[in-house]
């Protein structure tokens, strides 16, 4: 495959690696973006968990590997806070998997029209 790509223009080579980037940067956002979707479940989860308890009950919040006693109110302010920031993350890195897909069909589209006269004809 190799020998194969050093007979590619140069041009062809520089967007074939561009599309690989553009293929590995996607799946990396594809990636962020799961995981960030995966902790928001975790928090509405969480926050719906709490709004079933009494006010006055007790609840502890995980600091590394202790638990710590917390109030009620404070806990949900803090998790509405996250699950506000990891909206607008994931926001984002929607709008990132778009442009990604986008460039990348473009950079598709360009080396095969590169590669239309290097391919050999139908047999």
């Amino acid at each position: 495959m190799s020998d194969e790509l050093s007979k590619l223009p140069p041009q062809v080579q520089e967007r074939l690696l561009r599309l690989q980037q553009l293929q590995q940067t996607l799946q990396s956002v594809l990636a962020q973006k799961q995981q960030v979707d995966m902790e928001k479940t975790e928090v509405e989860q969480t926050v719906a968990e709490l709004q079933k308890t009494a006010d006055d009950a007790v609840i502890y919040k995980a600091a590394g590997s202790l638990l710590i006693k917390a109030e009620k109110t404070k806990i949900t302010e803090e998790l509405v806070e996250r699950k506000e920031m990891l909206d607008t993350r994931s926001t984002v890195l929607a709008r990132q998997e778009e442009r990604l897909r986008s460039q990348a069909k473009e950079a598709q589209a360009k080396l095969q029209e590169d590669l239309r006269p290097v391919s050999p004809s139908s047999k």
